[in-house]
This record gives C-alpha cells, sequence and structure tokens, in this order.
C-alpha cells in the first residue's frame, strides 16, 4: 500500500504516514458496513444513543491530548482545538439525546378505524467525506445522526489530517460500536472519494469540501439516485452600520476573520462597512491586526496559526495579486513569513485591503486564508445587496444598535446564518447548519435537521375495520 507523508503545518515536519488505500479497500469496507447495519438496525435506538454518550464521555476524558494533536496536523491554535474537540462532545450527548425522540407524527385518519403515522427508517449505508480543517467537529456532525438513525458509515477523512480520524476510530471503539458500523478508509478523493460516490450499496453521500468538488459529487448522485448532501464554500461579510459599536466590530471582525488562520467556510472574508464610519474602522482594525501573534498553535500565546500546506499558501499569494491588479488598496499584510519561527512551516501574514468594490475577484471568489477586503456602502439598502452579490450563501453579520434594522437584516439577508452584533463563525451544535445558493443543496450538518439526511420518511396504516376501506372512495 502507498502511504503519503502528512505534515505539521507549523514547522514543516513530518509527523505520521498516512495509508493511500485503492477502490477494493472501499468495497470491503461497504461489504463491513452493509453487514454490520442489519443487526444495528435492530437495536433500539435509545440502546445505540447510550454508545454515542460513550463517545461524548471518552471526547472529554481525551479533550486535551485530542487538542494537542489536532493542533499539529492541522495547525490551527491550541485554544481553537479544544472548542473543536468540545464540538465533539457537544454532539455526542445532544445526538445522543434524539435517540429517544426520533420523532414520526400520528395523525388523523380520514377512515373509521383506522390508524396513521409516519417514522424515520434509516437509509442502510452512508458514505461522509470530511476536510482538514475540522477534522473532529464535522465528523461528528455527520457520523453521529447516522450512526444513532441506525446506519452504517463508511467514512473518507482528509487526507492531511488522518490522526484525528484513527483517535475517533479508536474511540468508537472504546466506546462499544459494534465491529463495522464504522468503517474509515485512508486515501484520496480522486481514488476513494470516486469509489464512494460510484458505490451502489452505498445511498447517502454526506460531502464538506469545495464547491467543484462538491458539483460533481451531486451530478454522479442524480445519476444513481442516491441521497446527497453538500456543504460547500463562503464568501462571508460582517456588514458594519454607521451607529455600530466599532471596537466590539473588531473584535468580531478578526475573530471571524482570522480564526483557523482563515480557512474555515464561516470566516469573514469581507467588510461592508458605511462610508461615514469606514476611516474610524480601519484605523482600530490596522491597529488591532499590528498586535496579533502568528505561530506554532502549541503556543498558548499566539492568535494566528498556520496555513495547511504550500498549496493553500500559493492560492494566498495568488488571489493577493489578483486584489492589487484589481485596484484594491492594500493596507496591512500581504505577504508570506518566512525565517526565525516561521521559517520552516506555512504563514501569512493577516491581511487587510480596502476600497474594494463588490464586483471584484478578492470581494466575490473563496481565498481561504486570513485576507479581508473593505467594501464602503452609502446605506444599509446597499449594504445588504452588496452582502447577497456573491454566489455563496452561508454565513452573515450586522453590527448595528438599530432594531429595525436588525429585523429587516435576519429577513433580507439570503444567508443560511446571521449574526446580530457578532462575527460569522461560532455556529452551536443544536441548530442547523449550512447554506443557500453555491453553499450547498439546501441539507443542513448538525441540529435535528441532520436527521433528514440520513433517514427515509416511512408512512404506517394501519385499518382495524375488518373490511376493505378505499382512501379518498369510501369517505361518506
Amino acid at each position: 500500500m502507498d502511504v503519503a507523508p502528512v505534515f505539521n503545518p507549523a514547522t514543516g515536519k513530518t509527523i505520521v504516514q498516512v495509508p493511500l488505500s485503492n477502490a477494493s479497500y472501499v468495497d470491503d469496507a461497504v461489504a463491513a458496513a452493509k453487514k454490520a447495519q442489519k443487526e444495528w438496525a435492530l437495536v433500539p435506538a435509545p440502546q445505540r444513543a447510550e454508545v454515542l454518550y460513550r463517545v461524548g464521555y471518552l471526547l472529554k476524558e481525551r479533550k486535551e491530548r485530542l487538542a494537542q494533536l489536532l493542533t499539529q496536523e492541522n495547525g490551527k491554535v491550541i485554544e481553537e482545538a479544544r472548542g473543536e474537540v468540545q464540538e465533539g462532545i457537544d454532539m455526542a450527548f445532544y445526538m445522543a439525546g434524539e435517540g429517544r425522540r426520533l420523532f414520526g407524527q400520528t395523525t388523523p385518519a380520514e377512515l373509521k378505524d383506522k390508524f396513521a403515522m409516519s417514522q424515520r427508517a434509516p437509509v442502510g449505508v452512508v458514505g461522509i467525506i470530511t476536510p482538514w480543517n475540522f477534522p473532529i467537529a464535522i465528523a461528528t456532525w455527520k457520523s453521529f445522526p447516522a450512526i444513532v438513525a441506525g446506519n452504517a458509515v463508511v467514512w473518507k477523512p482528509a487526507t492531511e489530517t488522518p490522526i484525528m480520524a484513527y483517535e475517533l476510530a479508536k474511540i468508537f471503539e472504546a466506546a462499544g460500536l459494534p465491529k463495522g458500523v464504522v468503517n474509515v478508509v485512508f486515501g484520496s478523493g480522486r481514488t476513494v472519494g470516486n469509489a464512494m460516490v460510484q458505490h451502489p450499496d452505498i445511498r447517502v453521500i454526506s460531502f464538506t469540501g469545495s464547491n467543484d468538488v462538491g458539483r460533481n459529487i451531486a451530478a454522479e448522485c442524480g445519476r444513481q439516485l442516491k441521497k446527497v448532501s453538500l456543504e460547500m464554500g463562503g464568501k462571508n461579510a460582517v456588514i458594519v452600520m454607521d451607529d455600530a459599536d466599532l471596537d466590539l466590530a473588531v473584535e468580531g471582525i478578526l475573530w471571524s476573520a482570522f480564526g483557523t488562520s482563515g480557512q474555515r467556510c464561516t470566516a469573514c472574508s469581507r467588510v461592508i462597512v458605511h462610508e461615514t464610519v469606514k476611516g474610524a474602522l480601519e484605523e482600530r482594525l490596522r491597529s488591532a491586526m499590528e498586535k496579533l501573534t502568528i505561530g506554532d498553535g502549541l503556543d498558548e500565546s499566539i492568535k494566528v496559526g498556520p496555513i495547511i500546506n504550500q498549496s493553500g499558501l500559493d492560492k494566498i499569494k495568488n488571489y493577493i495579486e489578483i486584489g492589487k491588479n484589481e485596484g484594491a488598496n492594500l493596507l496591512e499584510g500581504g505577504y508570506e513569513l518566512t525565517g526565525g519561527q516561521h521559517g520552516k512551516g506555512y504563514y501569512f501574514a493577516p491581511t487587510l485591503f480596502t476600497d474594494v468594490r463588490a464586483e471584484m475577484r478578492i470581494a466575490q471568489e473563496e481565498i481561504f486564508g486570513p485576507v479581508v477586503s473593505l467594501i464602503p456602502v452609502k446605506s444599509f439598502e446597499e449594504a445588504i445587496e452588496v452582502n447577497n452579490s456573491v454566489e455563496y450563501g452561508l454565513s452573515s453579520s450586522i453590527y448595528t444598535n438599530d432594531i429595525n434594522r436588525v429585523f429587516k437584516a435576519q429577513r433580507d439577508l439570503d444567508t443560511g446564518i446571521v449574526y446580530v452584533n457578532a462575527g460569522t463563525t461560532g455556529a452551536e451544535i443544536h441548530l442547523p447548519f449550512g447554506g443557500t445558493k453555491g453553499t450547498g443543496n439546501g441539507h443542513r450538518d448538525s441540529g435535528i435537521q441532520a436527521l433528514d439526511v440520513f433517514t427515509e420518511w416511512k408512512a404506517v396504516y394501519v385499518d382495524y375495520s375488518g373490511k376493505l376501506q378505499r382512501a379518498q372512495i369510501d369517505v361518506e
């Protein structure tokens, strides 16, 4: 079996070798999942939930160790890594609670001596494909609802972050999840991912990643009549109105734009600012950005970690040149950090463009790095229009003290998530996560809505009249 090195993006050092499986491993994993799922579906849902409770306690017990490993293979700063593991803990306990719900409906029947109800049924074998930027959180968003609903899982994690997948698989095993209910297959998207999408016994694909890959997955799943859940890109904006608390807005922008080094789908990459406060906001942002510490995320004093790899770094550098050529004004950053503590890793200075026009590429396309574009507007109405002018629709934010603007914004912003007087990040697991337009295809991760991806609705009618009763005909 071929292997590929996994690098610590902060130091450039190889920390593990990840096996690169081929399509035959996918066949083996699907066969194991298909066999296990039949028995797992017969286990009462509250008992399936008990496994998730144990998973939650094990995640809690191992939180610090997992966070340390996560930072080493992913690069995000340690406080963010702890928060991500906590998200997995929260998701375990939340979805375990659904084991005593999984609600259907009972309804009146239109005929005498007849009972009518609906119930959720598992779909069977599901495939989940997860990215490197949230290797614990997103994996739990997808696997936990699938498991509690009675499915078996074949999981392809990102090749950049195999340690988290291995650790979570071991936790499933320690929690008593039956063999074959979760199967991890390491390998590339081109080989393993394609084999999963093509496999006839995988009936659902849940994918988080790039738009190009997501569109290809959707097309193939459509041909096979598979269910598919897509969570893809974002070009999220923070709107700062003329009555906003600017200091609070700066805090929210910094956290949203430079947390995870801007490498998250909810990152703030646009700031839509009312022209009357543009200068004051720029001054505050520049001052705050100059104080950001950049380096190895294992250092508790560091606020911005590395970029995941050289490819990610090259993409960011390319967009800096695009922004300059488009005529945007580069206020801060815009360069790779090299030498000293940054010499062996992949680091990029937090970057601020201003005087950006809404139609510029840097204001339309996902950069996936610590780059923010300030777009001045003249009014609230223009701010909403600019926010909605991109192909994505994941998250948006508005800073204002005008309650009328707040309610208009939450109505008119065309994103799946809206924040008021907070940044564009910080989703909680008991609400649905996902977006509109080019961000996805309408399904949601987390919240009870996640169960819709991994279940089918079954309508059940019980006629205890002892005679033939024809719906819509024998009603009189």
